[in-house]
């Protein structure tokens, strides 16, 4: 590690392999915690590199638990968080229409950090019971297209490195690993960042990986489709920035959007939105996630209007709500 951090302070990049053996020794306690300290400063005042990333996805995949579904294509809808906007849970509630659609997701989540209500935490408040059983989980995808990923069960790795990311007073290269260590390594992702600099890292990423991809972010700073304004999206096949308009909604106003301050009333607003009872820039916000995670299933090839039309009768024709109720019964 004295090398590694000799390197470092070097202005040298390290390669995805050493990243990979990096974080399997810190798994087998093999680095004081003062060195991964240095280690995460090093790397966040010079800037993660793709190859960098990479690595410690690699080694996070390989020390964690896989979840290898019997299922060829699914999506995850997932943001990097930290945008500390509060929002409610859109990237869980499209996941839910984009099921109701037909269409097969594994979500990828955890407890909240920054805002009210996490993935995790939206889920559990409904009784669900996290599971890291892969028959059980195959289970659930046959019967509902939908799986529930909970992030502690899997990624082992995370342990070792929490007293020290809670320690230190800013971000580090593990909360841009969040939405690349999904244990069933999904084929298709949809994914908001924060800003444009984020963008241009996990678009490259993405292209090394070699999946089908697309990447919000709002211009005003959320990780996800805000409709409160413009917004850009990047996936293999097209970079364009939208307004509202363009797809038929109308602007949003950022109180619309906040999760409320309990876990319960954020659940409200996810049951609400399922049960086609929201307000209707909540619908709306939905409805726009999710087309986009149909297009990018769809590879491109749906126009995204469209995709619109298919989330927006997965909420009416009441198919989402259909498939979450089933979801809470196979894992209750």
């Amino acid at each position: 590690m004295k090398e590694i951090l000799a390197k470092l302070l070097n202005h040298e990049e390290l390669s995805r392999e050493e990243m990979k053996d990096i974080l399997v020794g810190i798994t087998h306690s093999e680095y004081p915690n003062e060195q991964i300290t240095a280690l995460l400063t090093a790397l966040q005042m010079r800037g993660v590199s793709v190859d960098e990333l990479l690595g410690f996805r690699d080694g996070i995949l390989e020390t964690g638990v896989p979840v290898p579904l019997d299922c060829d294509r699914y999506i995850d809808v997932v943001g990097t968080g930290g945008d500390r906007k509060n929002t409610f849970n859109i990237s869980t509630t499209s996941c839910f229409v984009i099921a109701g659609a037909g269409y097969k997701v594994a979500k990828h989540g955890n407890y909240a950090a920054t805002s009210t209500s996490g993935a995790s935490n939206v889920i559990a408040q409904h009784g669900v019971r996290f599971t890291d059983d892969l028959e059980q989980l195959n289970r659930c995808m046959a019967e509902c297209g939908i799986v529930y990923l909970h992030a502690q069960l899997f990624a082992k790795a995370m342990k070792f490195v929490g007293p020290i990311r809670k320690a230190l007073p800013f971000p580090t290269i593990f909360n841009l690993l969040g939405p690349l260590v999904n244990p069933s390594q999904p084929s298709c992702q949809l994914l908001g960042v924060a800003n444009l600099d984020q963008m241009r890292l996990y678009h490259q990423v993405y292209q090394r990986l070699g999946i089908d991809y697309g990447i919000v972010n709002s211009i005003d700073g959320y990780d996800e489709i805000s409709l409160t304004g413009d917004f850009k999206v990047t996936t293999k096949q097209y970079e364009h920035i939208y307004k509202p308009s363009d797809l038929g909604f109308a602007t949003a106003k950022p109180e619309e959007l906040v999760a409320g301050a309990t876990e319960l009333e954020a659940k409200e607003i996810f049951d609400s939105v399922l049960e086609n009872r929201a307000l209707p820039a909540q619908k709306d916000i939905v409805l726009a996630n999710a087309a986009f995670g149909i297009q990018v299933l769809e590879g491109g090839k749906k126009d995204i209007n469209e995709c619109i039309a298919i989330a927006r009768e997965s909420i009416d024709s009441g198919a989402a709500l259909h498939t979450f109720k089933k979801f809470v019964e196979l894992n209750s």
